[in-house]
């Protein structure tokens, strides 16, 4: 199946104090990880949604194949990131799914997204996603007809909400606990670094 890739990289990570996409897991920066991982997917088309520290975030990747976009109104919260894939993408066709990841889920592996690229194309919507409790979410593979109603999303919300309002069995759901442990706060870093998950500074 022909699919592109957003990775979301936008945040300014104030509660944590540094910039998430700057940590390294094994030597390599969560940036880069995440971007790497997207290729090894096959995706047609990478993008980089870049906001707070655009510059240092955009060398961070340059040796990689991927289009780093500028998201200017980066502090209004994710919708803002995903409504800027959407104009960059206008040009690519509405048939294609969007796979959604970001750079704060230090568990993220490349089996993760080549099983949500396979439940997506089984599922009847087409879509796939993370299943955070009882809420879905990120990283997941957004259908054409879902992703055209990203210029609707507002604040610091994604496609969550209208992946619940679809039927529930015509999603299809990744359980992976690991993923539920992001890097919102300083604990959640001293507990990624003490699962190896993170480098020691």
């Amino acid at each position: 199946m022909t699919h592109v890739a957003v990775v979301l990289a936008a945040g300014a990570s104030r509660r944590l104090g540094q910039p998430k996409q700057g940590l390294r897991r094994d030597g390599e920066t969560l940036l880069h990880r995440a971007a790497r991982l997207a290729i090894s997917t096959g995706a047609e088309r990478i993008l980089v949604v870049l906001g707070a520290y655009s510059g240092a975030m955009a060398a961070s990747v340059a040796d990689l194949a991927v289009e780093c976009i500028d998201n200017d109104a980066w502090e209004e919260g994710l919708a803002s990131s995903l409504r800027a894939a959407a104009r960059a993408l206008s040009d690519f066709g509405i048939e294609a799914p969007v796979l959604v990841l970001g750079c704060d889920q230090p568990a993220l592996d490349a089996g993760h997204l080549r099983a949500l690229l396979d439940g997506a194309a089984r599922a009847t919507s087409g879509c796939a996603a993370t299943a955070h409790g009882d809420a879905l979410g990120i990283p997941a593979v957004i259908a054409a007809a879902v992703w055209r109603k990203a210029e609707q999303l507002r604040g610091d919300r994604g496609f969550g909400a209208a992946l619940k309002r679809l039927p529930a069995e015509t999603v299809w759901r990744l359980h992976a606990p690991e993923l539920e442990h992001d890097l919102d706060t300083p604990a959640d870093l001293v507990a990624a670094t003490a699962r190896g998950w993170i480098d020691m500074p």
